[in-house]
């Protein structure tokens, strides 16, 4: 009978054993990535995602990558975009991979010049909307949700979409006053590109504003702070909030309830690359056809509680999942040039100035 000791021990072979042989249906030379990613011996990753909730993943492709050490390097995503740059025109080369939120950021750097042409195995896995150039993709599928505290907003003051929140705010503005937040568009590049797309999707945009305006609504920059203030009460209602997190909070928090607009629910996708002046590039290639991998997918929509892009994953949080309960209504934010018009510094001053004026236009 085999020890414990001796079992462990076959079970790591085997795990090993696997990371040297090319994954079913991809290219047979890709053996020789894998061989030169362990020569390189590590890759430099820099993430939006903060390392607590990225350790299973990490874990996981330590396991199957041993001789891959992984430099994660968390911060939020403007600081991740300038440090990137400053090391780039000083011919650093700090990051391997980028990894954000910041879609439209990531998606300039694309256009830029600054990320290499990499044809992932995976790519024809991902929706379209996903891979750009073949240089960017795509990798999570977070909704933008509206956020309630359950124990003081009940009943018809819920709202169900856009709309009706407008109705609910522009009702009752006493209760409210104070009492709603959302994103700083000014400092959270999250934020700003989520009422872009509002403006695009939902005609009473302007109306919605005038609504914050009139209420004296409260800005941040993290989707934390705003769980937090709508869980404690401090705050009744939170706009624009990133679900991937909220939907976790609220399984646990009986004081936070989340609402997938009816009319349309937004959806963001952290965007990967790996960086031209990669100075690990193989390494760079393994680590990112594992986060678009069924295996590491599968990861992302469990124990890392975002929600999987592909379509073939069984996990608590999938794609899949989410346009089952929504349909057609479901609006991702698409990995493409498009987003990044709005980065052009007159156009994004001028949408921040309007913002403003119909702010004060409410009060």
């Amino acid at each position: 009978m085999l020890s414990k000791l001796a079992v462990a021990g076959l079970a790591a072979f085997s795990v090993a054993a696997l990371a040297q042989t090319p994954p079913p249906g991809y290219p047979s030379d890709y053996a020789q990535v894998i061989a030169a990613a362990k020569k390189e011996g590590k890759v430099v990753i820099y993430s939006a995602l903060d390392t607590k909730a990225a350790q299973p993943l990490i874990k996981d492709f330590n396991a199957l990558y041993p001789d891959i050490k992984v430099e994660y390097n968390d911060m939020n995503s403007t600081e991740m975009y300038n440090r990137f740059i400053a090391e780039s025109a000083a011919n650093q080369g700090g990051a391997d991979v980028m990894w954000s939120s910041a879609m439209d950021l990531q998606v300039k750097l694309v256009d830029d010049g600054q990320a290499m042409k990499y044809r992932s195995p995976e790519a024809a896995k991902l929706p379209q909307w996903a891979v750009y150039k073949d240089q960017a993709y795509g990798t999570t599928f977070e909704p933008a949700v509206m956020i309630y505290n359950k124990r003081l907003v009940t009943g018809d003051q819920i709202p169900t979409d856009h709309a009706s929140l407008v109705r609910i705010l522009d009702a009752n503005k006493d209760k409210y006053k104070g009492k709603v937040t959302t994103y700083d568009i000014e400092k959270s590049g999250v934020g700003f590109m989520f009422v872009v797309q509002d403006s695009k999707y939902f005609p009473g945009m302007k109306d919605l504003e005038k609504a914050f305006g009139a209420t004296s609504y409260r800005v941040y920059a993290s989707t934390g702070n705003m769980l937090e203030k709508v869980s404690s009460g401090e705050h009744l209602l939170g706009y624009n909030v990133l679900g991937s997190y909220a939907l976790v909070r609220a399984k646990k928090d009986p004081a936070l309830g989340v609402v997938l607009p009816k009319d349309y629910t937004l959806v963001l996708s952290r965007v990967i690359f790996i960086g031209k002046q990669a100075k690990n590039p193989n390494a760079a290639k393994v680590f990112t056809d594992y986060v678009l991998s069924q295996r590491g997918q599968k990861m992302i929509g469990g124990e890392v509680e975002l929600f999987s892009v592909r379509s073939d994953i069984d996990a608590e949080y999938t794609a899949a999942k989410l346009e089952k309960q929504l349909g057609p209504n479901i609006k991702p934010i698409p990995v493409s040039s498009e987003i990044t018009s709005w980065l052009d510094p007159k156009k994004r001053l001028d949408f921040l100035n309007g913002w403003k004026t119909t702010l004060a236009s409410g009060k």
